[in-house]
């Protein structure tokens, strides 16, 4: 009897031991099974290579309209006949052009009104499926808030904490959708995202199973969409990764993961994605008015060209459309007003500051969450583009095109990061290189007043007259919001019909390549590669420095931003006339962006002002302010000799730049200089918060141990010991 109950507690022990064993090698696999981290896979196509005779056989990439084409197929659609002999594709796959031709003059399924993030992936998202669209913008792609955000690409762990704690199902889904989108975004473009550890200071030890646990469920809520899994980082080894942390208090760390992305650029992949895909993309292009027919349904817009007005002319049309969606962002209830004057506002606009600090106040490979900050906001501390960005602030305010930062927000982002990092650091208010405010366009809650209550769930709303207007959002969830909206399109307008797309266009430039996906008319976004993507990978740097001897660090920040394109900007080079590099002369000596970038931005991503280079093509308005405003004498003139500007109008674009510089962080005593000050070396001269900062004229105080007292070498002396 005794022994089998011994025999029975045995098989119970081991019984519970194998339990443990498989949920302990369960959990092991789960955290270090394979990873399928996007951009770590061989281009989707190779890369060029030399053929048998020894020439280079470059892509060959599809050619987008030139804009002048686009405004000449608007016009069309009003049946007017101002269309162009060269307005069909060119460079089009064999089908396209005749697809074109039986669509020109007439009028269009779909017009979007917004050049964000939103407002493009309507565009690409109602291409891909077949329709007939068009966007225009009054500005540029992505002047708005698309290219003033965090750089973040993330579910929001702030929000899933708020979802917990006050049971709100809305931000949980909010948190659920984000991150699903969160791997779409960065399979469809490797190039432009990647994976970014986070890290979130412990500061007592039992914050540490707190912290574990929402990051641990925020991998859970991922699911197989997840990268890596989250972990606890120890004291010795935070400081180790992250020296500039604080000491005292450290307890240790937890990291996640989340993605980070060049936003603007990313916008502008989205743009001239979709109009390879036969969408019609106009920036500078104003809404006036909304135009409706007899029964009071709106019928297309009146628009006026603010490229045309800069020039000097007018220019102002018709466009004609069975639908009208509006993607303005925080302009959103302007449109609205336009359809009715008598609307109710939907829209709650906060500002969210932020600033660029050098890239030495953070580590280049990992970011920092301050959960709880001095007055219980989230701050976040990230490395981005070779400096260092620190926000954001979240207040009510007003809507403005281009708003300014203001000095209070500035210096409580200061004041924040310098309370975690160690007191040795003096975070000056002169190392601040840029500063911007961008609008988050949230959507009003009535219950809610204040502006940390505001989710940024997205709202699609249809007006008595057809008026779709998409609002709210965050930049994670831009491709799910234009399926919505197109979705909702479809239900709205009973005249547009989806087709099958049978000869997409060869976005990778390569024959004999073609997408694993058919275009049946239904929403394939979420497969569609942008422009870029297709030839990229890791080591895509390496061709272009063996083929075209650029440096090293323009052809890693050529790859990263334009992806396979970057064969094309690098070829846009002049050649330098030096041993090495061979081509690709800097527009500033600090940062790799080089000629190619604005002759490229012109031709092939409809760059038309000054600001549109250094702000959205390129991003050294936000990297440096005063950096933009050395490098833009060499802009206007590249620009001016690409698009035949005249005096005037370099003029105006000097203004213009230098006020949209004042926006950007640019000292209040440069915004006044004459291109003939910056070109005389005056900017770095000026006495400014920074110029009193650095010893610039001091002598060392003692010689070094290192400066030689000797008259001559004594190595080469010829009685030296050593030559005996």
């Amino acid at each position: 009897m005794a022994a089998r109950r011994t025999g029975s507690r045995l098989i119970k022990a081991l019984g519970y031991a194998s339990a443990v064993g498989v949920v302990g090698a369960g959990t092991l696999y789960f955290v270090y099974r394979p990873h399928d981290v996007p951009g770590l896979d061989a281009a989707a196509v190779p890369p060029p290579t030399y053929n048998e005779g020894g020439f280079f056989k470059a892509p060959n990439f599809p050619k987008e309209k030139a804009r002048a084409e686009h405004i000449a197929d608007l016009k069309a659609s009003a049946g007017t006949a101002f269309r162009q002999a060269g307005s069909k594709i060119v460079g089009a796959l064999k089908g396209d052009q005749e697809q074109a031709e039986s669509s020109s003059g007439e009028e269009y399924d779909l017009l979007v009104i917004g050049g964000g993030a939103t407002g493009t992936g309507i565009a690409l998202d109602a291409a891909t499926r077949g329709l007939k669209v068009a966007c225009v913008d009054r500005d540029d792609f992505a002047a708005g808030t698309s290219s003033k955000s965090t750089k973040l690409v993330h579910g929001g762990v702030r929000y899933l904490e708020k979802a917990v704690w006050e049971l709100d199902l809305n931000q949980y889904n909010l948190v659920k959708e984000a991150l699903r989108e969160r791997r779409y975004f960065l399979d469809t473009a490797p190039h432009l995202s990647s994976w970014l550890p986070i890290m979130i200071p412990i500061q007592k030890w039992w914050q540490a199973p707190y912290f574990w646990a929402g990051t641990k469920f925020y991998d859970f809520l991922a699911g197989s969409e997840n990268i890596e899994s989250s972990y606890f980082m120890t004291r010795s080894k935070a400081l180790d990764v992250f020296p500039m942390l604080k000491k005292e208090g450290l307890f240790g760390a937890l990291v996640y993961y989340d993605g980070a992305h060049n936003d603007s650029r990313m916008n502008t992949s989205i743009a001239m994605t979709a109009a390879l895909y036969g969408a019609t993309m106009v920036n500078h292009l104003e809404v006036t008015s909304l135009e409706k027919d007899a029964n009071g349904r709106l019928c297309g817009a009146r628009v006026k060209d603010n490229i045309a007005a800069a020039d000097g002319g007018k220019d102002e049309f018709t466009i004609k459309a069975k639908g009208v969606i509006n993607a303005t962002g925080p302009f959103t209830d302007g449109i609205r007003k336009l359809d009715d004057p008598s609307v109710q506002e939907i829209v709650a606009p906060s500002s969210g500051v932020h600033v660029i600090l050098p890239g030495y106040y953070s580590p280049s490979d990992m970011g920092l969450l301050d959960p709880h900050t001095s007055d219980g906001r989230v701050i976040f501390f990230l490395p981005w583009q070779g400096n260092t960005i620190a926000g954001t602030t979240d207040a009510p305010c007003p809507i403005l095109q281009n708003p300014v930062a203001g000095e209070k927000e500035i210096e409580w982002i200061l004041s924040e990061v310098r309370n975690y990092l160690q007191p040795e650091i003096n975070v000056r208010r002169g190392d601040v290189l840029a500063a911007w405010s961008g609008i988050r366009p949230l959507v009003r809650d009535p219950n809610k007043a204040k502006s940390e209550g505001l989710v940024r769930n997205h709202l699609v709303t249809t007006s008595a007259s057809g008026l779709i207007t998409i609002s709210g959002g965050k930049w994670t969830t831009y491709r799910q919001m234009a399926e919505e909206a197109v979705d909702e399109a479809l239900k709205e307008f009973p005249t547009i019909h989806t087709r099958p797309v049978p000869n997409p266009p060869l976005v990778s430039g390569v024959e004999g390549y073609h997408e694993n996906m058919q275009l049946d008319g239904t929403c394939k976004t979420h497969k569609v590669r942008l422009v870029g993507a297709h030839g990229y990978s890791k080591t895509l740097f390496i061709n272009l420095i063996q083929h075209y001897g650029i440096e090293t660090e323009v052809a890693k920040h050529l790859t990263t931003s334009y992806g396979d394109r970057a064969w094309k900007v690098t070829a846009l080079c002049e050649p330098t006339e030096q041993r090495y590099p061979v081509r690709g002369k800097r527009i500033s000596t600090l940062y790799p962006y080089v000629d190619g970038e604005v002759r490229y931005a012109v031709r092939h991503e409809y760059a038309q002002s000054a600001v549109d280079v250094l702000a959205r093509r390129t991003r050294l308005a936000f990297l440096n302010a005063q950096a933009a405003l050395e490098a833009l004498p060499q802009v206007i003139d590249l620009m001016g000799e690409e698009l035949k500007w005249n005096k005037g109008r370099r003029e105006k674009e000097w203004r213009d730049a230098l006020t949209f510089l004042g926006s950007m962080g640019l000292p209040k005593g440069q915004l006044d200089l004459s291109r003939a000050d910056v070109e005389a070396g005056k900017v770095g001269k000026y006495v400014d918060e920074e110029y009193g900062m650095y010893a610039r004229h001091d002598k060392p105080d003692e010689t070094l141990e290192s400066d030689s007292s000797f008259s001559h070498n004594p190595v080469m002396n010829p009685d030296s010991p050593a030559n005996a």
